[in-house]
This record gives structure tokens, C-alpha cells and sequence, in this order.
């Protein structure tokens, strides 16, 4: 076939983003459409394609030896299969009109257009990084991308002091600390809200803000950083709060993230209430046929409150790109939404959630019962049995469970997933004391702490 007459007549796929949910929705499309039906353009404006960005707490901290590790297809491996991946190079405007993008070489500066039948967003999502005076200071450091892992730990390999401090307690906040822990530091993790892991309710958090002083770290709640603090050599020495100075050799801002949209809202592309890109089912941009959206740039439902929310996770952002390339391919797959179940560690302390808090819960309007059990991971009488604390929430009327949160050692988090099969579900909490779930004396009590959890919310129901 002549390859001029070929690139007149096959379709023109582009993605914008090298990650999860862009390279998956690519390598999908190759799948079930060939090179000679289907073009596929895809750009990346950093060094890495395929990464586990939730891994790099762990190579910071040493568990992981390097980021290869965490690099599940680069850039040659793509390109072999017939994907032309283009790296380091920006996408700088969607022009939706007249189907084409702008994109800018990184390296050189030289720009061009690329037209596109078929455009997959997948831009991600980016640090929160406060307008705080000495923020930008050398030291500082968010940790999104492996280019950001890897700084971290160069400065870590130069810093002479033995001073760290942590700005935010949600997952990444407390995920790097352990990883400084690992390195030798004197953790302090500074937190706006009254405890640390807002994705937990209160009573739960304080379990883990315990866990982690009992750790060796310093955790100062209510308090909002105020400013870096630079020494003579312009390097960070201290955060500064309202009330107090912290010392500081290096610091690792943790607050969280935010939806990556700045191209699709300049595109005129519809936005949600947390900044996401609004998609249906197929994930495709609403009021837009040729346009999908994936990853940590989206919003998706929220199956238990019925709402639209931003969760940014590897997991969601894989099944979105599956579902993506299905389409593009020309197949059809749905993303129904999530139960937002999440697991984290500090050291050997282990915090899980799934669904709603009891906030979440008021917000949407729902009245429901709540229970705390305490357990243990196994049989009492089974050499490392460890306690865990399981905290669930069921609507007071029909008894249909609502959230789970998990907070203990070695076995403990993992078990959240059985809340979150049981909410997708639907089940109530009558219905999952009758689960047939493995037993035996190394693995779990007779009565599973989820169970037990559920017992006393189905007779708290029933007493309601």
C-alpha cells in the first residue's frame, strides 16, 4: 500500500499524557485497531511513560531500589508497537473547532499543529503548592512526578542536616514520612485540619495521629504553614506557622492534588464542581463525540453518595484507559463510578476507607447509624495476632451499609476490601454478617472484624 495514500485515509488518534490512563487507552487501541487503520500520536512533556506515581514514597524511602522499578512500559517499548510517542513535548492548546492540537518541543522550543479524528485527555493531575513567601526555595519539594522523586532524594543525599518537615497528613503526607523516617530524619508533619488523614472521620484519625507520635514523629494539627523560612544561602532552614518555627533541612509538601484541566477548560470542555473533566460512562467529554478523558483529570460517580467526585488513583486511572481504548478501538466498555476505597501505611501502622464518612454522609442528606469494633488480625490465641479498630456507617432505615474505615497493623487494611465489593453491591449490613469469607486461626478470627463490625451496625439498624 502506498504510505502517503495510508496516512490519508486512517484515523488519527492523539492523547495528551504519557501515564496510566493515556498510554493504557493507546496500547488498548493498537490492540483491537491495527497501524493501518488507526494512527496513534501520543505526547508526554516529561521523561517517564507507564509509571506507578503512588510507588514513589517507597523508592524515596528505600523499599523500592530505583525508579525502573516502578516503570511499567517506557518510551521504546510503546513506539514498538507502532505508537508515536513523542516526548517531552507540551501540549499548549486544544483547538476542538478545528480538531487539532498545539504542541511544544521542550527541548528546542519549536512548536507545531497536529490534527486529530479521535483525542484522548489524560493530563493528570498537579501538586497542590501554596503561594507561601520561600516556597520555591531549594529544599522544598512536592513529589508528583519520578523527575520529583528523584530531586527528592538527591537532596536527601546532600543535605547535611537531620531536620525534615512534612506539610500535610493525608496519604502522601503520611507516606513520606516514613520514607524520611527510613532515611534517618526528625520528622515533623505539619497539618491544617484536627487530625491527620481527613479522608477519615475524626474519632479514626485520632487513632493514627497516636500511632504516628508513638513512631517518633512530631504531628502539629491545626496549623497552617505560614511561610519558608531561608537561610543565608537561600536553602530552606524552617516552616513557620502562626504560633511556631520548625526546623527544617529539607521539606516535602504533601497537601494533596488537583485536577490537571487548564487545556480543556481553555477548550471550552465541560468542568465539575472539583475541577475535573466530565465524562460519561464511556468516559467520552460530555457534548463531545470524539473527545474521551481519563485518569486523575476526571471526575467519576460516586456509587454510594450518587455524586460526582475526584479521586486521583493509579487504579481508576488503568480501567479508565481500558475503557478509553475500548471505544476508540471501537468496542464499547463502561466505567460504572467507585466506592472510594483507599490503603495506605506508616510504617507498620495501616489505614484503610471505603465509601462514606459520617460528613459525607450529612452532606448528601443521609441518616444512618455508625459502630466501632476492636479486633484482631487473627485468632487471639495465634502467635502475631495484632489489633485493628474497624469503623462502619449504615443508613438507619434500610441498613444499607454507607463506609467502612480500617485502622490497625500487619492484616488490617487490605480487609476494607470487602466493604467495598459489599457497597458495590449494595448489600446491607444484615446481609454481610451472612458472607462466607476464609477462615482459619493464622488468617482471622471466626468472626472476621468486618463481620463483627457488621453484626453490631445491623442491630443497631434494627434497634433504630
Amino acid at each position: 500500500m502506498n504510505m502517503s495514500r495510508m496516512r490519508d485515509t486512517r484515523e488519527r488518534l492523539v492523547v495528551i499524557g504519557g501515564d496510566a490512563a493515556g498510554m493504557s487507552a493507546a496500547s488498548q487501541a493498537r490492540r483491537l485497531r491495527g497501524p493501518e487503520e488507526l494512527e496513534i500520536v501520543a505526547f508526554e512533556r516529561g521523561h517517564f511513560t507507564s509509571y506507578s506515581a503512588c510507588g514513589i514514597p517507597y523508592w524515596v524511602g528505600g523499599e523500592v531500589s530505583g525508579p525502573d522499578q516502578l516503570i511499567a512500559r517506557t518510551p521504546e517499548e510503546h513506539r514498538a508497537r507502532d505508537i508515536d510517542l513523542r516526548m517531552r513535548t507540551e501540549v499548549m492548546e486544544i483547538d476542538v473547532d478545528r480538531q487539532r492540537v498545539r504542541a511544544r518541543d521542550l527541548e528546542s522550543g519549536a512548536e507545531s499543529w497536529t490534527s486529530y479524528d479521535k483525542l484522548v485527555i489524560a493530563t493528570g493531575a498537579r501538586p497542590i503548592r501554596p503561594y507561601l513567601p520561600g516556597v520555591d526555595a531549594p529544599g522544598v519539594h512536592g513529589v508528583q512526578t519520578l523527575d520529583d522523586g528523584q530531586a527528592l532524594i538527591d537532596t536527601l543525599a546532600h543535605t547535611r542536616g537531620r531536620k525534615a518537615v512534612v506539610v500535610g497528613a493525608g496519604y502522601i503526607g503520611v507516606e513520606m514520612a516514613e520514607a524520611l523516617i527510613n532515611h534517618g530524619y526528625e520528622v515533623t508533619v505539619v497539618n491544617r485540619g484536627s487530625q491527620p488523614m481527613s479522608t477519615l472521620d475524626p474519632d479514626m484519625g485520632r487513632m493514627v495521629h497516636e500511632a504516628m507520635e508513638g513512631l517518633g514523629i512530631t504531628m502539629v494539627d491545626d496549623a497552617a504553614v505560614t511561610k519558608v523560612l531561608t537561610g543565608e544561602d537561600g536553602r530552606v532552614r524552617a516552616v513557620a506557622t502562626e504560633h511556631a518555627e520548625y526546623p527544617a533541612d529539607v521539606v516535602v509538601l504533601g497537601i494533596g492534588v488537583r485536577p490537571e484541566t487548564a487545556l480543556a477548560k481553555a477548550a471550552g470542555l465541560p468542568l465539575g464542581a472539583h475541577g475535573g473533566l466530565l465524562t460519561d460512562l464511556a468516559m467520552r467529554v460530555r457534548g463531545h463525540e470524539n473527545i474521551w478523558a481519563g485518569g486523575d483529570c476526571v471526575e467519576v460517580l460516586d456509587l454510594v453518595s450518587g455524586q460526582e467526585r475526584h479521586i486521583a488513583l493509579g487504579t481508576h486511572a488503568n480501567k479508565h484507559g481500558q475503557v478509553i481504548g475500548t471505544g476508540v478501538g471501537g468496542g464499547y466498555a463502561t466505567f460504572p463510578g467507585v466506592v472510594g476505597t483507599a490503603v495506605s501505611k506508616v510504617c507498620d501502622l495501616e489505614i484503610a476507607r471505603t465509601g462514606l464518612r459520617e460528613k459525607d454522609a450529612r452532606r448528601v442528606g443521609l441518616q444512618f447509624v455508625s459502630v466501632t469494633i476492636e479486633s484482631t488480625s487473627r485468632a487471639g490465641y495465634y502467635p502475631g495476632a495484632s489489633p485493628m479498630t474497624v469503623k462502619m456507617l449504615a443508613e438507619r432505615r434500610t441498613g444499607r451499609l454507607l463506609g467502612v474505615q480500617i485502622v490497625g497493623r500487619e492484616g488490617a487494611g487490605k480487609r476494607v476490601d470487602i466493604a467495598a465489593v459489599a457497597l458495590t453491591a449494595g448489600m446491607t449490613v444484615e446481609q454481610m454478617t451472612a458472607l462466607d469469607l476464609g477462615y482459619a486461626p493464622p488468617f482471622s478470627p471466626v468472626w472476621d472484624p468486618v463481620l463483627v463490625a457488621a453484626r453490631k451496625a445491623a442491630a443497631k439498624v434494627r434497634a433504630s
